[in-house]
């Protein structure tokens, strides 16, 4: 009871915590860290089909994390959603989501390993990094099928983990529902709370500041060089800018 009280009761406050106030502290004093430290100018080709399959992948897991975690069952079976739709739902799209981001992070590791100045690139911080992302996606994938098709065949994680997570924001953990779920659930949580926790010192915390504004920035104008000296086009209508400063120079 002490272990559970403290791994599934204070650990996840102590997680929370260090990703908050690390996220806070990179920002304030490293600012010009907060980056990827991109290496596409030294490998291309292999970026290009392992970093949309990663991204796209983890997007629809996370998808499924929130569906499973903050939406309640009870919702769901108001809905008409069964418990066994739901199952079958979660395995194929959830299993295609995890295979799809396990793909895409073995063929970056690859590039990362096997293209020498990537290599020379990588630090240390981004190979612990890729071991603990790694292994929260493999064990994703195995919290998956084991609920399925091994031993612990018809746990409902939404009667246990679900119901934790849930408590864990009101302040009043559901620390005997975590307990009750299988060893794969117990791994797989604690090495997600691993990932978060060293989240603000890598280049993981890059995510917190997607640059979702260019979706919605106005096209780049080109202005051709044909004009005769002194000729001046008349200006066209155009969108504003969103999510972008003016930086116009002033002509007064």
């Amino acid at each position: 009871m002490m272990w559970d009280v403290l791994l599934w009761g204070i650990l996840p406050y102590v997680m929370l915590a260090v990703l908050i106030g690390g996220t806070i502290w990179r920002y304030r004093y490293d600012q010009f860290g907060w980056t990827t430290r991109s290496s596409q100018l030294y490998e291309s080709r292999l970026l290009r089909i392992g970093s949309p399959i990663f991204h796209f992948g983890l997007l629809a897991v996370i998808a499924g994390h929130f569906f499973g975690l903050v939406i309640p069952m009870s919702w769901t079976l108001f809905f008409g959603m069964s418990q066994d739709f739901y199952h079958l739902n979660a395995l194929l799209v959830g299993g295609v989501a995890g295979v799809c981001t396990l793909g895409g992070i073995v063929i970056l590791i690859y590039r990362r390993r096997k293209t020498g100045p990537v290599f020379m690139a990588t630090t240390s911080n981004d190979k612990i990094m890729y071991v603990v992302l790694t292994a929260a996606i493999v064990l994703g994938l195995w919290t998956t099928l084991a609920s399925v098709f091994s031993g612990e065949h018809g746990h409902n994680y939404r009667e246990t983990v679900s119901p934790w997570f849930r408590s864990l924001f009101i302040l009043q953990p559901d620390v005997a529902a975590m307990a009750a779920a299988p060893f794969s659930f117990h791994i797989h949580t604690l090495v997600g709370m691993l990932l978060f926790t060293i989240w603000p010192f890598t280049r993981l915390v890059h995510a917190f500041t997607a640059p979702l504004h260019y979706l919605f920035r106005p096209y780049i104008v080109y202005r051709s060089r044909d004009q005769e000296p002194g000729q001046v086009r008349p200006a066209r209508r155009g969108w504003a800018p969103i999510g972008t400063k003016d930086r116009t120079p002033d002509k007064r």
